[in-house]
C-alpha cells in the first residue's frame, strides 16, 4: 500500500498528525485502545489527521480526517517513513510508541514511552521463533540503542510517574518529558456484590505478567473461577491448567469491547500478579466499573489504585488467594467498589487530551 500524498489540513491550525497505525482490526489491545481514546479526545479539541495503514482500522477509530501509509512494522519504515511524512507537511507528529522512524524529517516528533519493562524482564513471548527470541534478549541487554533512538525525537510522553522515574534513573533522554496518565470512561455505578465468585484477568501472557501465580492461587479459592480474557495458545493453556485445580480456569479466547464490559460488570474481582507495568489500564477500568481489584505489590499499582486495592506478594499464590478471598466479605467489597470508582475519576481521557494538546503546542511552537 502506498503513502497518501496529501493530508486534509485545516487552514491556519497547527498541523497535528497522529500515528494510528498500531490500531487493531477487531478488538483493542492496550496500545490500540490508548491510540483510539487519545486521538478521539485530541480531535475534540483541535483539528487532527490520523495516519492509518489499513482503512479497516477506521472502524476502531473516531470519525476524523485520515491518510493512509504502509504498516509501521515494515523493514523500510525507519528509512522511507519520515520522507513520506515530510510530503504530508505536518507541523508535529505524535506516535503512541517510540518506534516511528526519526531520520530526515522536517517536522517535530513526539513519541510515547510506556515502560522499560523488557530491560528488567527480558524474557520474550514464548511463541516467538528461537532466532527472534535471541534477538529480543540481545536488544534488551543494553539501554544504549533505545537511548540513541529517543535522542532523535523532539520530546516524549509517558503514562505514569513510575515510568517517568525509571526513565530519569536510567538516563534514557534529556528531552522534554510529559507525564500524561491514561484515562478511562466513567459511569455512575451502584454495584451490589455479585452472587458468583469470578476473578477476571485482562492482559497478555508474557512471562512478566506472572499469570502462573493467579492460576496456582486457585487452590486456595474453592468455589471461585478465574476467567482469562485474552487469547491463549494451547501451550499456555496447558501450562496454566496444570497449575490450577481442574475446572477452575475459563479461557475466553479474546473478548470484544462489549464482552469485556460485561465481564467487568459481573466479576467479583479483577486480579493481576504482574511483576511490572507501565500503567495497568485494566486495573483502572475495573475500578471505574465498580469492580474491586487485587494486585501485586509493585509501585505502579499503588500509583494507579492507591489505597483502594488488596495487595499481595506476586511470588506467593497463597498470598494472592488471601487478597482475593478478602472480597468474600460483602461489606469490604461494597466499600472497595464505591471508593475505587470515586478514585478512578482522577484519571480521565478528556484531561489527557487537553494535556497532550498543550504539550504538542509547546513542542511545535516553543513559548506557547
Amino acid at each position: 500500500m502506498s503513502w497518501s500524498r496529501e493530508a486534509p489540513w485545516t487552514d491556519g491550525a497547527l498541523r497535528i498528525l497522529f500515528d494510528c497505525r498500531y490500531t487493531r482490526l477487531e478488538r483493542h489491545d492496550g496500545i490500540s485502545r490508548y491510540t483510539a481514546k487519545l486521538v478521539e479526545e485530541l480531535g475534540r479539541r483541535h483539528p487532527v489527521v490520523m495516519l492509518v495503514s489499513d482503512e479497516r482500522q477506521l472502524a476502531m477509530l473516531p470519525e476524523l480526517p485520515h491518510v493512509v501509509g504502509p504498516p509501521p512494522t515494515s523493514l523500510l519504515e525507519p528509512l522511507i517513513g519520515p520522507r513520506a511524512l515530510n510530503r504530508l507537511r505536518p507541523d508535529v507528529v505524535f506516535s503512541p510508541l517510540q518506534t516511528i522512524g526519526p531520520l530526515w524529517r522536517r517536522y517535530k516528533l513526539v513519541t510515547t514511552i510506556h515502560d522499560l519493562i523488557y530491560y528488567e524482564h527480558p524474557a520474550p513471548p514464548r511463541d516467538l521463533p528461537l532466532v527472534v527470541r535471541g534477538l529480543w534478549r540481545a536488544y534488551h541487554t543494553t539501554y544504549a540503542f533505545q537511548r540513541w533512538l529517543l535522542r532523535l525525537a523532539d520530546a516524549h510522553v509517558t503514562v505514569s510517574e513510575t515510568t517517568a522515574g525509571l526513565i530519569r534513573e536510567h538516563r534514557m533522554t534529556r528531552l522534554p518529558l510529559a507525564v500524561i496518565p491514561n484515562g478511562t470512561e466513567h459511569h455512575d455505578v451502584s454495584r451490589t456484590p455479585p452472587a458468583g465468585r469470578d476473578v477476571i484477568y485482562a492482559g497478555s501472557f508474557m512471562p512478566y505478567k506472572n499469570v502462573e501465580t493467579l492460576a496456582a492461587a486457585m487452590h486456595g479459592l474453592p468455589g471461585w473461577r478465574l476467567r482469562l480474557l485474552s487469547r491463549a495458545s494451547e501451550a499456555i493453556r496447558a501450562r496454566l491448567e496444570a497449575l490450577a485445580p481442574a475446572g477452575s480456569l475459563d479461557f475466553m479466547g479474546g473478548a470484544s469491547d462489549e464482552a469485556y464490559a460485561e465481564a467487568l460488570g459481573s466479576a467479583r474481582v479483577l486480579a493481576s500478579a504482574s511483576r511490572a507495568e507501565g500503567f495497568g489500564l485494566p486495573v483502572l477500568e475495573a475500578m471505574a466499573a465498580g469492580t474491586p481489584v487485587a494486585l501485586s505489590e509493585i509501585p505502579i499499582f499503588h500509583e494507579v489504585a492507591g489505597p483502594h486495592a488488596e495487595y499481595f506478594d506476586p511470588e506467593s499464590p497463597e498470598d494472592a488467594a488471601r487478597a482475593i478471598r478478602a472480597y468474600e466479605d460483602d461489606t469490604r467489597w461494597r466499600r472497595r467498589s464505591v471508593e475505587g470508582e470515586i478514585w478512578s475519576r482522577r484519571f480521565d481521557w478528556g484531561r489527557a487530551g487537553e494535556q497532550l494538546l498543550a504539550f504538542l503546542r509547546s513542542v511545535a511552537v516553543p513559548g506557547t
